[in-house]
């Protein structure tokens, strides 16, 4: 039977929480892995990250050039299109037993259609989650309906993908990968990761991250403006380090935004991307995480940083007690800063796993005898809980 794994990430979020997964798929002597690097990977203005991939050690296998370069919602659909093409070449050129994705975003989307089409099983990490201010919500479960085999990040999430009509059997609890990354990841001390980032850090500094909230047309900029103006309030002795948005529908307009705030503000610095291992080390040393990235609910918790979460965006998504939520506004923005920079996050619970979701991925992917088999699903009734 074919045992090669083709793994896609379409940007630096998913790669960060897939690589774990991917080394050890590597390095099972019982699978092959295959890799394919689409989306933001590939674009000059998010950093060109396919490098980074690279550098940890990864040989790419194929690369699939789908975005477009403007973030309107009919660029995305095009882009959409582009992905399915793409990604259509490449599993029949890679002719992959198995696809591995994570998560929600329209590379993944693309990539669920090209395997379904292709009827290549399809194994889904982080289904069952919610991020309701986003249209990535639907494009999430979407991919569950399209996929054969479920690595949920906690209990509740299983439930979901079984209430889907998913098979019991072929949902399986494995915690969030980027759990593992923690703990297998050398963090910088500040004095390295100063030199790193080339910014001084202040006696308080925050991490922040705030993407588009695509439900909501036409409000990226305003709400951004209100973190910018809760972020201008707290003066100049915190330190603010941003990265920059994803491609998403008007993320263009924010990454403006931010430049310009970051060239008249001394203590702030915009990077397109700074790479796994630095990021998480930002994260390990600043005093809070701020914005709207799942990163703040995924791995903050873990590293005992607070996170403020700011609207809608991963509204309904487990959360642990580190995490402050706070609507877009700057008022609120501001009270929620400073309530989490009086927050000792250091005992916190992280709800999604024991960084050890990679061996039980791969220890499951390798229980399934018959691959080919799972192309063929049968919709389990949901019984309502009495």
């Amino acid at each position: 039977m074919n045992r090669t794994v083709c793994v896609v990430t379409g940007s630096r979020a998913d790669y960060g929480l897939l690589a774990p997964v991917i080394r050890a798929l590597r390095d099972d002597p019982d699978l092959n892995l295959r890799l394919v690097a689409s989306g933001m990977h590939l674009a000059p203005e998010f950093g060109q990250t396919w490098r980074r991939i690279e550098e940890d050690g990864f040989a790419i296998d194929w690369k699939v050039d789908m975005l477009v370069a403007s973030d309107t919602p009919v660029a995305v659909g095009k882009s959409v299109g582009l992905g399915v093409i793409g990604f259509a070449e490449a599993f029949a050129a890679l002719a992959p037993g198995m696809v591995l994705l994570l998560g929600d975003r329209f590379e993944t989307l693309a990539a669920a259609q090209a395997a379904l089409f292709a009827c290549i099983p399809v194994a889904h990490i982080a289904g069952g989650d919610l991020t309701e201010g986003v249209y990535d919500e639907a494009m999430r479960h979407a991919i569950t309906k399209m996929a054969h085999l479920h690595f949920v990040t906690n209990a509740e999430a299983g439930r979901r993908v079984r209430q889907l009509g998913e098979a019991p059997e072929r949902v399986h609890v494995v915690g969030s990968p980027g759990l593992d990354a923690l703990r297998e990841t050398a963090l910088l001390d500040r004095d390295a990761l100063a030199q790193a980032v080339h910014f001084p850090w202040r006696e308080k500094n925050l991490l922040i991250t705030f993407h588009p909230p695509t439900l909501h047309p036409g409000a990226a900029a305003d709400q951004c403006r209100e973190l910018l103006t809760a972020l201008e309030g707290l003066g100049p002795g915190v330190g603010l380090l941003f990265t920059l948005p994803n491609a998403d529908n008007e993320g263009r307009a924010l990454m403006e935004l931010l430049r310009a705030f970051a060239t008249e503000h001394q203590n702030a610095r915009v990077y397109a991307s700074l790479g796994h291992r630095v990021y998480l080390s930002a994260m390990a040393q600043a005093d809070a995480v701020v914005g709207n990235s799942s990163s703040g609910l995924y791995e903050a918790p873990s590293l005992g940083v607070p996170t403020v979460n700011i609207g809608d965006r991963q509204q309904g998504r487990l959360c642990a007690a580190s995490v402050i939520d706070c609507p877009p506004r700057a008022g609120a923005i501001r009270a929620a800063v400073l309530r989490a920079l009086g927050t000792d996050a250091r005992e916190t619970k992280n709800p999604y796993g024991d960084g050890h979701s990679a061996p039980r991925i791969v220890a499951c992917l390798k229980a399934v005898e018959d691959w080919p088999a799972l192309v063929r699903k049968r919709f389990v009734d949901w019984t309502e809980p009495s």
